[in-house]
């Protein structure tokens, strides 16, 4: 488990998936955290096969269940690694709307990209997000992230085509970075 101030990131549990569920069918929440695929709904069976097949992968993805308060309000995940460049994307989603604006999002972000440099070794993470979504890209912005492209008129979201963010972090640009940790840093 990892900590933060106000988040606990967890491994995700198959009896997380009835909370995903919900959130994975909220037409609202699926248009704000679009990726471009057009949001169709979602049954059980297929939350709980795609956790099955999770489970079941050896190709490291790291798939949290977000808690805050003794409640599970969303899910975030480390992926998309490439051990060479030692980069991967960050994917995250507060699903209940009583946690937003109130810290919690930015907690976990900063509490997996913690994770992401100081365990995982990575050099630089990246996420994508809608331009549209100003919430988000603050929280982004205040760990670190910064806008690196803006694709103009990229995704198509409810019935609109929208641009995309695209945002980096790197290591040596990232708040948490100690001299302990810097990779330059002698022992």
């Amino acid at each position: 488990m990892l900590h933060g101030n106000k988040v606990t990131l967890r491994a995700m549990e198959r009896g997380d998936q009835a909370i995903f569920w919900a959130h994975y069918n909220d037409l609202d929440l699926e248009l704000l955290a679009s990726s471009g695929d057009p949001p169709t709904p979602v049954s059980m069976a297929a939350m709980e096969a795609r956790f099955d097949k999770k489970i079941a992968e050896t190709e490291p993805d790291y798939w949290f269940t977000i808690e805050a308060d003794g409640k599970v309000i969303g899910d975030c995940a480390l992926m998309r690694f490439d051990q060479t460049a030692r980069t991967c994307t960050l994917a995250i989603v507060i699903g209940e709307r009583a946690f937003w604006g109130k810290g919690y999002g930015r907690d976990a972000v900063a509490t997996l990209v913690e994770y992401g440099f100081r365990h995982l070794n990575m050099h630089r993470i990246s996420l994508d997000v809608l331009a549209s979504n100003e919430r988000a890209i603050r929280s982004y912005k205040a760990c670190g992230f910064q806008e690196e492209v803006r694709l103009r008129r990229h995704i198509w979201v409810d019935g609109a085509l929208r641009d995309a963010v695209m945002m980096g972090l790197l290591r040596t640009e990232w708040p948490g970075l100690t001299p302990s940790s810097s990779p330059t840093a002698s022992p």
